[in-house]
C-alpha cells in the first residue's frame, strides 16, 4: 500500500498549497455535518470525523467555530451530498464527492471537467466496485509494532499498518476510524498527521507523457470546483 500513501500525501500537499480553498471547503464540511444532528461532536459521528480530519489541514478555530454556530442558528440553506464516477485514459478512474445547493450546476461543471479534457462521467456503480471504503490514519513517535500492539490490546482491527519515512500508516475499515484513534490517544498519542476517510483503488495504474497530462488536467479542474469536496483516483503518483 505504499503507493497509496504516497497518494494521500500528494493530495495533502496540493491541499496545503490552496488553503484558502481548502478552508471554505472544510467549513461548509463542518456547517452540513453539524446539522445532521446535534452540533456537537460528542453525539455527532458525522461532525467528529470532520473535525478531526481538520486538525490534519490546521483549519483555524474561527472557520469551525463559525461553520458550527452557522448551524445551531438554524440556517436555512439546503445541501445534498451527491457521488459522480467517471473515467480518464488509459483505464484510469475517478471518484467525486460534492456538497451542493443546485444539483444541476454541479453535474454540468463535473461533467465538463471530464469531457473537456478527454474524459468522459459514467453512471452511478461503475467505478466505485473497484475502490474500498478505508480509514486511514497516520501518526508519529511510535514504530508500526507499537502501533499494532496497542490496537490489538484494544481489541481493535487493521487491515494494515506500515512504517515509512518516520510515520507509520494505519489502514482499517471505516467503521474503526474513532475506534482507532481513540486507541492511541490513551497511549499518548496527541495529534494525527492523517486521519482521513477516503477510497483507495484496488488497483492502480501508471500513466506518463499525455495521458499523464490529461489525467492531471481532470483532476485539476475538478478540484477547483467549489461544490467538489474530494476527489478520488486509481493512478499511481510518486
Amino acid at each position: 500500500m505504499g503507493r497509496k500513501w504516497n497518494n494521500i500525501k500528494e493530495k495533502k500537499a496540493s491541499k496545503d498549497a490552496n488553503t484558502s480553498r481548502v478552508y471554505a471547503k472544510f467549513g461548509l464540511e463542518i456547517y452540513v455535518a453539524a446539522k445532521k444532528g446535534e452540533p456537537n461532536p460528542e453525539s455527532n459521528q458525522a461532525l467528529r470525523f470532520v473535525l478531526e480530519r481538520a486538525k490534519t489541514y490546521n483549519v483555524p478555530k474561527a472557520i469551525i467555530d463559525r461553520a458550527i454556530e452557522k448551524a445551531k442558528g438554524g440556517g436555512d440553506e439546503t445541501y445534498e451530498e451527491l457521488r459522480y464516477e467517471g473515467f480518464g485514459p488509459n483505464g484510469s478512474m475517478v471518484i467525486v464527492d460534492a456538497l451542493t445547493n443546485n444539483v444541476n450546476r454541479t453535474a454540468s461543471a463535473v461533467r465538463a471537467a471530464f469531457t473537456k479534457n478527454g474524459g468522459n462521467l459514467g453512471v452511478t456503480g461503475s467505478v466505485s466496485y473497484m475502490f474500498d471504503a478505508t480509514a486511514v490514519i497516520g501518526l508519529s513517535g511510535k514504530s508500526a509494532d507499537e502501533v499494532l500492539e496497542i490496537l490489538m490490546e484494544a481489541d481493535v482491527d487493521a487491515r494494515d499498518i506500515l512504517e515509512e519515512e518516520d510515520t507509520v500508516i494505519v489502514y482499517a475499515d471505516i467503521e474503526q476510524f474513532q475506534a482507532i484513534q481513540e486507541a492511541l490517544k490513551q497511549t499518548g498519542v496527541s495529534e494525527f498527521s492523517v486521519a482521513e476517510l477516503t477510497m483507495l483503488a484496488q488497483n492502480e495504474v501508471a500513466l506518463d507523457g499525455d495521458a499523464l497530462k490529461q489525467f492531471e488536467k481532470i483532476i485539476d479542474t475538478l478540484e477547483d470546483l467549489e461544490d467538489v469536496q474530494q476527489v478520488y483516483h486509481n493512478v499511481e503518483l510518486e
